[in-house]
């Protein structure tokens, strides 16, 4: 009987753990750090970004509000470009191209260009956009979503949503998917991590339960 309750503890804790394997990608980090894009006139575009897989049902993408410049309010918009308001400051772009031509390029810039177009509230923000020449979806950070002429800097490459597969994936997106954060020192552990400890715990406790009971029986 014993044995089976301890092995009963052990399988409900494998199935919560992988039950829970939600992740959160942390952008806390001065994106245009050791460049001197903030002094440079014109657009500048800075690359070098993580290579992710998203899972939209459950990750969330945690963005320092005092590294990028926006305030405590995730103000989302999904949609084609029609459809976002003018004070949105995290948006999913389901529109495609920006000029009727599949043949030309459909990037960061053209992206940008299309937000600027609808906002019309100065401010910094993030946009999630389908790159035609990689064919993945991508996150990028902009110093100011109304502006055309403001500076990018690409954070995430989405990997998993590729292909026609990741356009129809983009409006499963909502605001669940975004945190604004502040800087605090120390980062909390992740609800898989939690479970981890909080499991082993319980199976030490059990242990050491188990133990007294066979020698004092």
């Amino acid at each position: 009987m014993r044995q089976w309750n301890v092995s009963c503890i052990v399988a409900g804790l494998l199935a919560l753990c992988s039950a829970a394997p939600a992740s959160t990608f942390i952008f806390n980090t001065d994106p245009f750090a050791g460049t001197p894009v903030l002094t440079a006139p014109g657009r500048q575009i800075v690359g070098g970004e993580s290579f992710i897989n998203f899972n939209i049902a459950t990750d969330v993408f945690s963005l320092d509000s005092s590294v990028f410049g926006v305030g405590d309010t995730v103000r989302f918009a999904n949609g084609p470009v029609s459809a976002v308001p003018a004070n949105a400051n995290v948006v999913v772009l389901e529109t495609f191209d920006n000029d009727n031509n599949l043949g030309t390029p459909f990037g960061a810039p053209q992206a940008a260009d299309l937000i600027a177009g609808r906002i019309t509230n100065p401010g910094p923000g993030f946009f999630i956009y389908f790159n035609q020449s990689l064919n993945l979806a991508r996150l990028v950070y902009s110093t100011d979503l109304s502006s055309s002429d403001s500076d990018l800097k690409i954070l995430a490459r989405i990997l998993n949503l590729f292909g026609d597969e990741g356009k129809n994936a983009l409006p499963e997106f909502t605001a669940a998917n975004f945190e604004f954060t502040s800087s605090s020192g120390t980062a909390a552990p992740e609800p898989s991590g939690l479970i981890m400890i909080a499991g082993g715990l319980l199976l030490v406790t059990c242990s050491r339960a188990t133990s007294r009971r066979r020698v004092h029986p």
